[in-house]
């Protein structure tokens, strides 16, 4: 018998489907969330059962890293098998294998993992609908499939969240013994345009919400959200792509999510100072009392940051006249160029600090003043009133 012990996401549930298709019913699947693992271990542990344990895309605390060893020890049987940079030190076990980036330069998967593991050990055979599946799964776990345009990927997890895991589980399983190409049925594909009009309209709501702050000298957006975390993530880290990360604020479920979009930032260091791990562009971690005082505390008073102007004609970038932003505090930004370099007019006033480039200059006006682009009108009577004062 075997027992396997995974996460309750995409990667994690992935990880049971295989699961299922290898050993049937010999295998329990128990899909935990962070908080319930080291519970689950220990339940185990207790019962000391001849089962087989694995346990994938999670990792135990130090307490039950040295029981773990404990069994393995005295009778083997246990297996982890995770792709967290944060987890890396479970590979000095024999019975931890943790790896993030394969052979070939590719970020991985606990669902891609474990399946080269069960086709190295004979309980599965490589197939094609298989194969396609667990390169989904691969994908949207690393967010490669942003940069592929691999929209199967991201309609594959809304699909999990529409349904429960089990019936998620079934029909998958289900699916996948047949050895086809793995596709959505016209009753998915209908759901999930739905859903898909539902979480544009969320998205478009929060992106009225964020803040900025500054934490440990990066800059950092907070959002309060308990839906579409990934989406989100990304789509505000896209729409605001001065800030560093995104801070996302689950205050019921008392968690922390942090995205980046920025190859230079990595939030799985961020989630560490507070408990929590992860990968280099979205991780997480539990609300501690520091982490309150950082993202909720601080922030709460703050103002909300406007989204730039979308369909100006004159107000834009690289204009001969400049470009007018306004700050959080209601100050006037115009960004022109002099020369060979671009300055910044602040109130009429120009300011000492000089830029190589508009871009640099946006990026400073945002990260120091949570400044935005102004409509074409407040551009207008800008120029009207100021250009010819300018000196």
């Amino acid at each position: 018998m075997y027992k396997l012990l995974t996460h309750n996401d995409l990667d994690g549930v992935g990880c049971g489907i295989l699961a299922r298709i290898a050993f049937g019913d010999r295998v329990k699947v128990r899909y935990n969330s962070i908080a319930s693992l080291n519970r689950e271990i220990e339940s185990f542990l207790e019962e000391d059962s001849d089962t087989y344990l694995f346990i994938t895309d999670m990792s135990p605390n130090e307490e039950n890293e040295k029981k773990l060893q404990e069994r393995f020890a005295s009778k083997g049987m246990v297996q982890l098998i995770d792709h967290h940079k944060t987890a890396e030190h479970l590979n000095e076990y024999e019975w931890g294998f943790v790896l993030s980036i394969d052979e070939e330069g590719k970020g991985t998967s606990a669902t891609s993992l474990f399946y080269d593991y069960l086709i190295r050990r004979e309980f599965l055979q490589p197939a094609e609908g298989l194969t396609d599946f667990v390169e989904l799964i691969r994908q949207y776990d690393t967010w490669e499939w942003e940069k592929n345009e691999n929209e199967r990927a991201h309609r594959l997890n809304s699909l999990l969240y529409l349904t429960s895991i089990d019936e998620f589980e079934e029909r998958m399983v289900e699916r996948l013994q047949g050895g086809e190409l793995f596709s959505f049925d016209d009753f998915e594909e209908k759901v999930l345009g739905m859903e898909y009009d539902k979480m544009e309209r969320y998205l478009r709501r929060k992106k009225r919400e964020v803040v900025q702050t500054e934490v440990s000298g990066q800059v950092a957006g907070v959002v309060y959200a308990e839906s579409y975390l990934s989406e989100l993530g990304s789509e505000l880290g896209k729409e605001f792509a001065h800030l560093d990360y995104i801070a996302i604020m689950n205050m019921g479920g008392r968690r922390i999510s942090f995205r980046t979009i920025h190859d230079d930032i990595d939030v799985s260091e961020i989630a560490a100072k507070h408990g929590g791990g992860g990968h280099a562009k979205a991780a997480g971690c539990s609300l501690t009392e520091e982490a309150y005082k950082e993202y909720v505390a601080k922030t709460f008073p703050l103002a909300h940051l406007r989204e730039d102007a979308k369909r100006n004609h004159y107000n834009v970038k690289q204009s001969s006249f400049g470009t007018l932003y306004h700050g959080s505090k209601n100050d006037t930004y115009l960004l022109y160029p002099k020369g060979s370099e671009w300055r910044i007019d602040h109130n009429d006033k120009v300011l000492e600090i000089r830029f190589k480039s508009l871009d640099e200059g946006e990026r400073y006006l945002k990260r120091t003043h949570a400044a935005w682009l102004v409509r074409d009108d407040e551009f207008v009577e800008y120029l009207m009133k100021r250009v010819p004062h300018r000196g």
